[in-house]
């Protein structure tokens, strides 16, 4: 990887923890967002009013896009770093989770026909993969942070 100056190749491992903290963080709001989306499908009468106002389901559709587009680039961005770097990648708990996020969240996104047709088997799949990933990324998001104490220990 000759291409890359040797004295920025340390810096790039400095991109993707900070990008995944704030992806967790918008997965929370999606989270949210679609907390809001249950609520207002069994809400009546007025408050089922105000609640549409809020454009939940637009808002958590969009967001969920970003997401996706993040995961998977970010993703790919903290294997292309290790490899620059190390010239290999390290095998371990944190890279087959990220990699089982990365599915898992594609496969959660195609569920998306079959939710807008109102199948209850697809929301409610969408649900639990989704609470799957939350709970991953949470455990995703400090061991990354050991592993970047172990880099900068070594700078």
């Amino acid at each position: 990887m000759d291409f890359i100056p040797a004295n920025i190749k340390p810096y790039l491992n400095f991109i993707h923890p900070p990008l995944m903290w704030i992806l967790l963080a918008t997965c929370l709001y999606a989270l949210y967002l679609g907390f809001k989306i249950r609520e207002t499908r069994s809400a009546t009468g007025e408050e089922k009013k105000k609640l549409i106002q809020g454009k939940y389901i637009n808002r958590h559709y969009q967001i969920g896009s970003i997401i996706l587009a993040v995961m998977v680039l970010g993703s790919i961005g903290g294997m292309t770093v290790t490899y620059i770097n190390n010239g290999k990648l390290f095998v371990g708990p944190h890279l087959i989770a990220g990699l089982g996020m990365t599915g898992l969240i594609a496969v959660s996104a195609s569920l998306s026909p079959y939710m807008q047709k109102g199948l209850d088997w697809a929301r409610y799949s969408h649900i639990g993969i989704n609470l799957v990933i939350v709970g991953l990324f949470g455990w995703q998001a400090f061991s990354g942070v050991e592993i970047l104490l172990r880099i900068v220990s070594k700078m």
